[in-house]
């Protein structure tokens, strides 16, 4: 009694485990290189690790373009399971955007192509 309970234990841990790490990815699919900094990319397809990801660049005045309200239902998702229109995405992109603010306050590239 005591082996199947500890099995069943470690199973549902490992389960959990494994769907937060799946979140994870998730999560952090959303990719930003400054080299090219009017675009961020995103997985196309659901991503299984970030050595094969598969993204594409879309303009970054399209990440968080909602900025938290609900998508509407004819919206056609950039990014896979609309990656780019979570909490995180809008996170992401306020980081991104202090980036570019000099110390005059005035931002150096336009985002609203």
């Amino acid at each position: 009694m005591g082996n199947i309970y500890v099995c069943s234990l470690l199973v549902a841990l490992a389960t959990f485990l494994v769907v937060v790490q799946c979140g994870d990815i998730m999560r952090k699919s959303i990719v930003f290189d400054k080299n090219t900094p009017d675009v961020f990319y995103c997985p196309q397809h659901k991503p299984i690790g970030f050595e094969k990801m598969l993204v594409k660049a879309r303009p970054l005045s399209r990440l968080c373009q909602f900025e938290g309200r609900p998508i509407p239902e004819d919206y056609k998702s950039d990014c896979y399971n609309d990656v780019d229109e979570t909490e995180y995405a809008c996170k992401e992109k306020y980081r991104i955007m202090k980036r570019f603010n000099n110390q005059d306050g005035n931002a150096k590239i336009d985002v609203e192509k």
